[in-house]
């Protein structure tokens, strides 16, 4: 990884871009900054850099929403995350770059598939809530594509959207579940060499941008139409991840 003007002309968009969408929509196509950065840095460096800096958004998000999650489903959630970070950490050391890229790619496409759908009402909330068993297994897909590319909220979300929460719940819940998420993945992140003294650095230099892109956010929530953020969004991660399918498969 060079710390050059390339670097920072690819990065500072992709960071701002997950600040806006954890601030103010929902943290739903932060995730949309891995795909990016994976077409400039290897899998394992854009994951590298990222974690940090998801770390501080979900930091400045926490606050607003501190005690007005709903804990069981969280818990159910978490719960099922820890074998399926487990399994993420399995993969990282017997796979290499090219099956993360096409993991990335297939998760960002998989994404856009979800999200379409859902809009189209093909994909609708169960009518009754889901059992615990539903959220072990939905955190189990969490944690496993969370520690893959940072997308872990589509299964959460499916799970959530059962249990009928309000608005409210809803978003401190998933801001609690990937809070904590998150530091569940540093320590093997840590381990598994994923952090580096280059991401490290750049972290230093993009953490500003983390926090511009959280406070834009909250302004983009008020100014700007959900409807254009997140059709912006879909078309970027279709061409990002049809691009890193295609790299890892030729």
């Amino acid at each position: 990884m060079e710390l050059d003007a390339f670097f920072f002309a690819m990065a500072i968009p992709a960071v701002l871009f997950a600040g806006v969408s954890k601030g103010g929509f929902g943290s739903g196509a932060s995730f949309a900054a891995t795909p990016f950065l994976a077409l400039i840095l290897g899998p394992g460096e854009a994951l590298g850099l990222m974690l940090p800096l998801l770390m501080l958004m979900d930091m400045g998000a926490l606050r607003p929403f501190w005690k007005q999650w709903h804990w069981p489903s969280a818990r159910a959630l978490l719960i099922g995350s820890v074998p399926g970070v487990v399994l993420g950490v399995a993969l990282w050391k017997v796979a290499n770059p090219d099956v993360f890229r096409l993991l990335i790619g297939v998760i960002a496409l998989g994404f856009v598939g979800w999200q379409v759908a859902q809009k189209r009402g093909w994909i609708r909330p169960a009518k009754r809530k889901m059992r615990p068993l539903a959220g072990y297994i939905a955190g189990a897909t969490a944690g496993f594509t969370s520690f893959i590319s940072h997308a872990g909220g589509p299964p959460a979300a499916v799970y959530l959207l059962s249990q009928r929460l309000s608005k409210t719940e809803f978003q401190a819940t998933t801001v609690l579940l990937f809070w904590i998420l998150n530091w569940l993945k540093f320590v093997p992140f840590a381990f598994l060499g994923i952090f580096t003294r280059e991401t490290f650095t750049a972290n230093l230099f993009l953490a500003p941008v983390a926090f511009a892109g959280v406070w834009l956010g909250v302004w983009a929530h008020r100014a700007i139409s959900e409807r254009w953020f997140f059709g912006v969004t879909y078309i970027f991660l279709t061409l990002a991840g049809a691009k890193l399918i295609w790299d890892a498969l030729t």
